[in-house]
């Protein structure tokens, strides 16, 4: 059996997803992974059906959309919101589990989140580098928006 990644250095709800998919065979990591794909949060009303307000992640290859608003420091609680198509599960999955996975969390918290989370998920041999490469870029364009929303 192979190492197990450590997800002593993530926040509670994200150890939680990361030691549950580590938990599983290959084959039942990806079943979870469709799972998260069908619990992504719907959008707010208030960016449904406009993408001018959320930023495009271009290192995904299927349309992916995020938004993060944050408070006014760094111990103030974030929220993220994804757009993502129903076609594209694997993405929708990655954006479920960071939208899961820093739900509760301030600013400092979700700045703390290791880069290689994505490698946490013990993913690699079922999915394509390219794939895990998107949802890192998901998570370098959350923690850019929290370090802007924070900086006024």
């Amino acid at each position: 059996m192979a190492d197990i990644p450590s997800s002593s250095t993530l926040p509670p709800g994200f150890a939680e997803i990361v030691d549950d998919f580590n938990a599983l065979e290959q084959r039942d990591r990806l079943e979870l992974l469709l799972e998260f794909s069908r619990e992504l949060p719907a959008l707010p009303e208030r960016y449904a059906g406009s993408h001018d307000a959320m930023e495009a992640v271009t290192e995904c290859q299927s349309p992916v959309f995020v938004r993060v608003e944050t408070g006014a420091t760094l111990d103030d609680e974030v929220h993220v919101y994804f757009d993502a198509p129903q076609e594209a599960p694997t993405t929708r999955g990655f954006a479920s589990i960071l939208a899961q996975g820093l739900a509760g969390l301030s600013g400092r918290e979700v700045l703390e989140v290791p880069n290689d989370v994505p490698q946490k998920l013990g993913l690699s041999e079922a999915v394509s580098p390219l794939r895990l490469r998107g949802m890192a870029g998901m998570l370098a364009r959350i923690k850019r928006q929290v370090k802007e929303g924070t900086a006024a």
